[in-house]
């Protein structure tokens, strides 16, 4: 499948952002529990005014890549929310919208004590999970098997940046396809590159 200069241009425009934004070097400790000298704030760039519509254009391109036809889009809370926002907002002029959902770490203590928000009928709705940042994918996956555990249908998995420390692995062990729009070696050599030397957040 062609792809357009147009989206050509956004996913330029979205790695400048995130390797500006997001990309930080020093000694961090990863959600995963791993340590990295390498750490991405994706959240600096998804709840960014100009990223947002470079950040649902471009999922969307992964999922009609895929010939996916997800009915929603979620993810575990919160690196999942700016995403499933962006693409609702998107996909408004398509054919098939597609909704947004979240998945809750934990069950709310009150009302109908759910793990899915935003969603009234779960069973057997065909969708598709998301997450900013993935490294073995943890979260992904707990997001993965709490949707499915609510009767929907996981088509597949897309991440924002891919650490590729074992996050695909992990979740085609989960019987999940699974994408991402940048894998994190693209950012880094945007992030050391003579063009980005001096930049500062508040430029773009």
């Amino acid at each position: 499948m062609a792809v357009s200069m147009s989206l050509v241009r956004d996913r330029e425009q979205l790695k400048r952002l995130l390797a500006v934004r997001s990309v930080r070097r020093g000694e961090f400790k990863l959600a995963s529990g791993l340590t990295s000298n390498v750490y991405v704030d994706a959240k600096l760039t998804t709840l960014h005014a100009p990223a947002m519509p470079l950040v649902g254009r471009l999922f969307l391109d992964r999922i009609r890549e895929h010939q996916w036809k997800p009915r929603a889009i979620g993810g575990l809370v919160l690196g999942a929310d700016p995403i499933v926002s962006a693409v609702a907002r998107e996909s408004v002029d398509d054919d098939s919208p597609i909704d947004a959902f979240l998945v809750r770490k934990d069950a709310k203590k009150h009302g109908l004590e759910k793990f899915i928000e935003g969603v009234n009928e779960p069973a057997g709705l065909a969708v598709v999970i998301v997450d900013d940042v993935c490294t073995t994918g943890g979260s992904t996956a707990e997001a993965i098997e709490k949707a499915r555990s609510a009767g929907m249908v996981v088509l597949g998995a897309i991440c924002l940046v891919d650490r590729e420390e074992g996050a695909e692995e992990r979740l085609m062990k989960l019987g999940c396809a699974f994408d991402r729009v940048f894998r994190l070696t693209e950012l880094l050599e945007a992030y050391e590159s003579g063009e980005l030397v001096g930049a500062q957040t508040s430029d773009i």
